[in-house]
């Protein structure tokens, strides 16, 4: 969320930026709404003033002898005055909110022109894409041509876009997690976290999915509470230190967890709708950073590596894209995808982004530090997939196939599993 007085001041600079991401802000609205909340406020701080004044006199006449009938009827009409004013004041307030939390961030100048992925700028290509002898074939076809990837029990038990994953490929869903969360806290340095699946509306709106995302949401409501499924690990991580004040001397801090996440895709339908890419229910290892603002972009370059740390450590080849201004989140200001060859498809396709929020979301959330004059000021967020285990299995079943039907594993999986090789029946082979 903005500061409106930030978004004033910055006058037309601010509606140019916004329009790079195809935003159209009405700034004479915003300070005219502003205004009167302003105007508002000074009014009822007024009245109470006068109010308390009237108090004062009253009482000096009660013990003067006085007639107090006309004083108490203005400190009468005072207070009913307040009660208006605090009403209006009120809706205004809630006006104003609603419409900065309507306003995206501002993107970077860093992010280049354009609303869609053609428009994402490469960085850099790491690892060559294999090439086979033979037709490879994408993970659906592999996956269920071994037995360890289940589409079709899973659109029974919950209609379209679910997985089951069963002997070998649950072990190596549960492997993938296992190798992600060690990389990230014994090599990176990430606290792990184990958090709620179910997050109120306010935690919501504290990290950008409400209100403008919210028909992308499962919600779930019994008796008078109103719950959501996180779409994210980022919603809970983030919000975890929401309403609080963090000493500078505890930031960075670096969060991670596992956890399911559920989207319902609105909108998406007929993108992506085989196999494991884009699917309602799946698991994803999060990272969240909260640094001082100023820390933002290189708290960032610092979470990309992690993540790319993971497709190494998998021998993927993979692709580093900084995302075009139309195409980055709502709550980002800029945002860099990794994305992972995938064979079957013949193209690079994303499987982490990594967004830098400067302090959108920590405004939103009211995560706060303390600058260098000790003054309270919001902190910054960056956050990242440190993989999506889905997508990162299609791509290990997808890029180590083998002619035979078969998948050799990388060594990193090893100690988890046991085994080196998926044969083509989808029993472990090798060590």
């Amino acid at each position: 969320m903005h500061d409106a007085r930030v978004l004033i001041e910055m006058g037309d600079g601010a509606v140019r930026r916004l329009a790079r991401r195809g935003h159209t802000l009405d700034i004479s609205s915003l300070e005219s709404l502003l205004s009167r909340r302003n105007k508002s406020v000074r009014s009822g701080d007024e009245l109470r003033a006068e109010a308390k004044r009237l108090a004062r006199e009253v009482q000096q006449t009660a013990k003067q002898g006085g007639d107090i009938a006309a004083l108490k009827e203005a400190a009468r009409t005072a207070k009913e005055q307040i009660r208006e004013t605090d009403a209006e004041q009120a809706k205004l307030q809630q006006e104003l909110r609603e419409l900065l939390l309507s306003i995206p961030n501002l993107p970077a100048d860093e992010a280049p022109d354009g609303d869609s992925e053609d428009d994402a700028v490469e960085q850099r290509r790491v690892g060559e894409p294999p090439s086979f002898d033979f037709e490879p074939r994408d993970h659906v076809d592999l996956g269920e041509a071994m037995g360890i990837l289940d589409f079709g029990r899973a659109t029974k038990l919950s209609g379209p876009r679910f997985s089951v994953l069963r002997g070998v490929g649950a072990a190596l869903e549960r492997a993938l997690a296992a190798l992600f969360l060690d990389l990230h806290t014994r090599r990176h340095g990430y606290v792990e976290h184990s958090v709620p699946f179910l997050v109120t509306r306010g935690t919501m709106t504290g990290t950008g999915q409400l209100p403008k995302f919210e028909e992308d949401l499962f919600r779930t409501a019994v008796a008078d509470r109103d719950l959501f499924l996180i779409p994210t690990g980022e919603v809970p991580l983030t919000n975890l230190y929401a309403d609080e004040i963090i000493p500078p001397a505890e930031l960075p801090l670096a969060l991670t967890a596992h956890t399911p996440c559920f989207r319902s895709e609105a909108g998406s339908y007929g993108r992506d709708t085989r196999g494991l890419i884009r699917q309602h229910q799946f698991a994803k290892v999060e990272l969240v950073r909260i640094c001082a603002p100023d820390r933002a972009r290189a708290e960032m370059a610092e979470m990309v590596g992690h993540a790319e740390a993971c497709l190494r450590e998998l021998d993927l080849a993979y692709r580093v894209v900084t995302l075009a201004a139309g195409d980055t989140g709502f709550a980002a200001r800029l945002t860099c995808d990794l994305e992972v060859w995938l064979p079957g498809q013949a193209a690079y396709r994303e499987v982490s982004s990594v967004s830098d929020f400067g302090t959108f979301q920590g405004r939103r959330a009211g995560i706060r530090t303390r600058d260098e004059n000790g003054r309270t000021t919001p902190a910054a967020t960056v956050n990242g997939s440190g993989l999506p285990i889905g997508r990162a299995l299609a791509a290990v079943l997808e890029q180590h196939q083998q002619a035979d039907g078969s998948v050799l594993l990388p060594g990193s999986l090893v100690p988890y599993l046991g085994f080196r090789r998926i044969a083509a029946d989808g029993t472990p082979a090798g060590t």
